[in-house]
């Protein structure tokens, strides 16, 4: 039978700086943002210890924040409250009362002086039709790995965006501190992101005796960024992760990118 690898508190927790952390974790660990705390923030996360320290770790991440800080105002909540933290990294129809034009400003202060006038421009079309504070329009929208597929270089973007992305899928094995997830990997026709048929990835879940994600076993839901299996979803963050997904695909797909944006964070 197969066991439930890690050490994880209830599934019942709930705290706001944790959830963070075990989505903020895997880019954290590779450099591409976030403090130098790497080492500590797994540690954190994995024994489940919250505290000033970890929304400390939390507040270092200069891409994410000001989406936790939107959200918040939209929902009337906390920043690492776990409602934000989890229509931030996982998406859900709360984001819908953050879109429009609290996001359009928000976008305006953040991006347009670091912006030519047009890849600002595709990032406000973006939010007319339909985006949102979701951690995928940050990847898909603000990043400038899609201008790069359009302009031609597609194998290198392609990997970056689909690491990148919050992605889902269901666990069909587990060995040591590895599992095998079948999940979906975007694809690209010369126009378009999309999702592709599943096929089955490796991805870690625990170092040194500290796992990101709850427990789970073979059949279980999980979410995945970069190398890393995060958390245990379940149907409801599925639904939520992938309507929200393929909710801002659409819409960063509707943009023209003929060139592409030079801000990286």
């Amino acid at each position: 039978m197969m066991t439930r690898p890690g050490h994880r508190p209830p599934s019942g927790e709930t705290d706001g700086a944790v959830l963070f952390g075990r989505y903020a974790f895997p880019p954290n660990d590779l450099g591409y943002c976030g403090p130098d705390r790497a080492g500590e923030l797994l540690e954190r996360v994995g024994a489940g210890a919250s505290g000033r320290a970890l929304e400390e770790v939390a507040r270092g991440f200069e891409g994410a924040w000001p989406y936790l800080e939107l959200i918040s105002e939209c929902l009337g909540r906390a920043p690492l409250d776990p409602a934000v933290v989890e229509a931030y990294w996982l998406g859900g129809p709360e984001l819908a009362r953050c879109g429009g034009a609290a996001f359009a400003g928000s976008l305006e202060t953040r991006f347009r002086p670091r912006l030519t006038r047009l890849e600002y421009e595709r990032l406000a079309e973006a939010v007319a039709r339909g985006a949102t504070p979701h951690h995928s329009f940050h990847v898909f929208g603000v990043y400038p790995w899609v201008g790069l597929l359009r302009g031609g270089r597609v194998e290198e973007p392609l990997e970056v965006l689909d690491r990148c992305r919050i992605r889902w899928g269901r666990v069909a094995d587990v060995e040591g501190d590895v599992a095998l997830v079948e999940t979906r990997r975007l694809a690209w026709d010369g126009r378009a992101l999309s999702l592709g048929p599943p096929a089955a990835e490796t991805a870690r879940f625990r170092r040194d005796g500290h796992a990101l994600a709850r427990p789970f076993r073979r059949g279980d839901l999980v979410s995945l960024h970069w190398d890393w299996v995060c958390d245990r979803i379940g149907p409801t963050g599925l639904a939520r992760l992938r309507t929200t997904t393929l909710a801002e695909l659409r819409a960063v797909n509707a943009c023209t990118y003929s060139a592409p944006a030079t801000v990286l964070a």
